[in-house]
């Protein structure tokens, strides 16, 4: 592999008008493709397999007329002080506001407060809801509008009016932090690189990779049902590894010219040996993006493949579009330990020409390892088991208008239906009750609902509303405790456990639907796939790094060493989202339960960018070890080239997603935090202590493999043995070394 890679980087070297020629071209067809292609409306949320899906699958073909997934709002009328919302008055107020409401082209129903019971006990506060037939992010702007301007008419009247429900559902927001996230990177290139230049080339390479990738999917997002989050994860993810990816490539050119080799050569050169280890850090990181497909929830496997394409795309750009720019650049990228004039190169030189055999930090902290292993191990895990330690309260859930910041209508409508209602009035639950089996369908309707009536937990239970065919009904369940709570998911479980009983009695099923129970079984759904996933993933990684390590315990190394981290970060996550530590300080509004995704997520992507640490850090000691250093020399030399990259990587990857931190949907904040802080742990304690501990202590074991495998594997040389064949006269070099290179 190496050796192509070298020839693919010459060759983009010399052909560079061709290769920036076609990504340009890319992106201009990607451009186009998303500013023609049709708005996409939300992505469809489906989740086979689970009960809640059945249920809504059985509403749509027995109730023809009901759009089971269509968005709703409920319009929220508090009186104002002293006053009650039966006042004639206010009555009048919310009825002109009704009337209002029902005339919008795709609103289906809007309930009358006096009529349908929806006023509550102390009269204070009353509710319309209002259903469309299509969903939140469907809905056009002009039903939206009218939503709005009869919520402000009302309050005109003096009442206090808010909106909840899902029709003003809108794109998140990231804000300004995504580009402070940006800013630092380019800042922390510049201080690594040394030269304005060489700085910008992964900022370039990154962009245009990302614009490629989030294009193409908005691109598709209609014909192939994507949401917005998916582009949001894509950018996050295509940002972090495609500006790390080129900035291993280009630190490698410039350690190539450091010794001397011509440009061409050492594009070549770079391509071959950090270009290999780009190629199966980005494969392990696809690997656990598609891997999300084991979930079985269309939406994440969607989420995942889209996010796996713009890492492919960040991966090709390095190997091609970097040595092409290098090309451009010319000498304006110096070789490394030199700096442009602009960033003080002359006194950096004379500093460096004071004190040449100065070892740099990389070369100082590994040696520093190696020499006290033991302390360092301890101090690395008990430091990420105590981190870990929240982790065991972990709660998960669905975010739900309850989580929304205070500031928003929907946060505000949900507090006031709390208020009035109580707090399970924010998650019904749908009872459907198929009959079509039993020969007394009303009686077993009848006999579902008092079952249920009975139950611990019930505040309301409406009476059985049967479809024209009389073999199906709906009954609406108010919890007693709010929707995230663990008791609504205690009486979910007591009423699918009572509709067993009483299919044995009536020959009628009962299904428990609704976004709350749908919750509940996405939840369930994601903790089941958990194991499996993660040995899939950890099965399939751990195969590929054997292939490239030629050993055994420094994959298996790897792998226990990514657990640790995301555990640890699992736990800052449950004390940040959850405790409520440092809420204030990270925009956390609302504290609650952690979002059922985030762990299986965190597993995936984590991973992936963990192996990214682990290859490029680790591959430079296979190189020394391989070249004949001692397995300590090998660990201390592995550290002297590669420590800072890393390091710069990490904090390039931990500015990136800390950006997503300010973002104003709830998911994407808290994956964003997920992401940086597991980068933080996994970079600077896994692989920066851990790992050098780990090698030092077991010395040659490390590197030892079956013979029987070291001859079935395949040799992928991703240390660039094979490039001996192709070495070249450096500048400086004597005849006789030239003679020995031609040798």
């Amino acid at each position: 592999m190496a050796t192509f890679l070298y020839k693919l980087g010459r060759l983009a070297f010399r052909r560079r008008h061709f290769v920036a020629l076609i990504w340009v071209a890319l992106l201009t067809l990607a451009g186009v493709g998303a500013a023609s292609a049709p708005t996409a409306g939300a992505s469809s949320f489906s989740v086979p397999g689970t009960e809640a899906q059945k249920a809504f699958d059985l509403l749509e073909s027995r109730f023809p007329g009901m759009t089971a997934d269509g968005a709703t709002a409920r319009v929220v009328f508090k009186a104002p002080s002293g006053e009650k919302m039966t006042d004639a008055a206010n009555k009048a107020a919310v009825k002109k506001t009704v009337k209002a409401l029902g005339d919008g082209s795709e609103v289906t129903s809007v309930t009358d407060p006096y009529t349908s019971h929806s006023v509550s006990k102390n009269g204070t506060i009353a509710y319309a809801e209002v259903r469309y037939d299509v969903s939140g992010m469907e809905l056009k702007d002009a039903s939206k509008d009218a939503l709005k301007e009869a919520a402000a008419d009302a309050r005109s009247t003096g009442l206090t009016v808010e909106v909840g429900g899902d029709a003003l559902q809108a794109v998140p927001e990231t804000g300004s932090s995504e580009v402070i996230g940006i800013a630092i990177a380019a800042v922390v290139l510049v201080i690594t690189f040394g030269s304005l230049i060489a700085a910008g080339l992964p900022l370039l390479t990154a962009l245009i990779g990302v614009g490629i990738g989030v294009s193409t999917i908005t691109a598709l997002a209609k014909a192939l049902d994507l949401g917005s989050t998916t582009s949001t994860l894509a950018m996050m993810i295509g940002l972090a590894v495609g500006i790390d990816y080129a900035l291993f490539i280009v630190s490698r050119y410039r350690a190539e010219l450091a010794e001397g080799r011509e440009r061409e050569e050492a594009a070549g050169r770079a391509v071959g040996t950090a270009g290999s280890a780009v190629v199966f850090a980005g494969l392990t990181v696809v690997i656990a993006l598609v891997g999300l497909a084991v979930v079985n929830i269309p939406m994440l496997t969607k989420m995942g493949v889209a996010a796996a394409g713009t890492v492919a795309i960040a991966v090709l750009i390095a190997l091609t579009m970097i040595p092409a720019l290098l090309g451009y650049a010319g000498r304006k990228v110096k070789p490394a330990g030199e700096k442009s004039k602009l960033l003080g190169g002359s006194r950096a030189a004379r500093k460096a020409a004071k004190n040449p055999g100065k070892p740099n930090m990389g070369t100082r902290w590994a040696s520093f390892v190696v020499r006290r292993p033991v302390a360092v191990l301890l101090l690395g895990v008990v430091g990420l088991g105590a981190a870990a330690i929240p982790a065991s309260s972990l709660e998960l859930g669905l975010p739900d208008d309850g989580s929304q910041p205070t500031s928003t209508t929907q946060r505000r409508a949900y507090d006031l239906l709390s208020d009035g209602f109580g707090p399970g009035f924010n998650g019904p639950l749908l009872v459907v009750v198929d009959a079509k089996a039993s020969k007394d369908p009303d009686a077993a309707f009848t006999k579902v609902s008092d079952e249920i009536k009975d139950l611990k937990g019930v505040v309301t239970v409406t009476p059985p509303a049967p479809n024209k065919a009389g073999d199906t009904a709906t009954i609406s369940v108010i919890p007693k405790s709010k929707p995230s709570s663990t008791g609504t998911e205690d009486l979910v479980h007591a009423i699918r456990d009572a509709g067993g009983e009483i299919k044995a009695d009536t020959d009628a099923s009962t299904l428990v639907t609704g976004s709350t129970a749908m919750n509940i079984d996405v939840s369930q759904k994601l903790n089941d796939a958990l194991i499996p996933y993660l040995i899939l993933v950890v099965g399939l990684a751990f195969l590929l790094l054997i292939v490239v390590f030629r050993s055994i315990l420094v994959p298996l190394k790897a792998a226990l060493g990514f657990l640790l981290s995301v555990m640890a970060a699992l736990g800052a996550v449950v004390a940040v989202f959850q405790w409520g530590w440092l809420s204030g300080l990270l925009g956390v509004e609302e504290t609650g339960p952690v979002m059922s995704m985030m762990p299986i997520f965190m597993v995936g992507v984590v991973f992936g960018l963990a192996m990214d640490y682990e290859v490029f850090l680790v591959t430079r000691m296979r190189e020394a070890y391989v070249h004949g250093e001692k397995p300590s020399q090998a660990v201390v030399t592995g550290f002297k080239y590669g420590a800072r990259v890393v390091t710069a990587a990490a904090v390039i990857m931990i500015a990136v997603f800390s950006g997503f931190i300010g973002s104003s949907e709830s998911m994407i904040k808290m994956i964003g935090f997920g992401l940086a802080i597991a980068v933080f742990f996994d970079a600077f304690v896994v692989r920066m202590a851990i790992v050098p501990a780990v090698l030092a202590l077991l010395g040659k074991k490390a590197w030892w493999l079956p013979k029987w495998l070291d001859r079935a594997l395949p040799n992928v040389d991703v240390e660039g043995e094979g490039l001996r064949a192709h070495d070249r006269p450096k500048d400086g070099d004597t005849d006789e070394d030239r003679e020995l290179v031609r040798v």
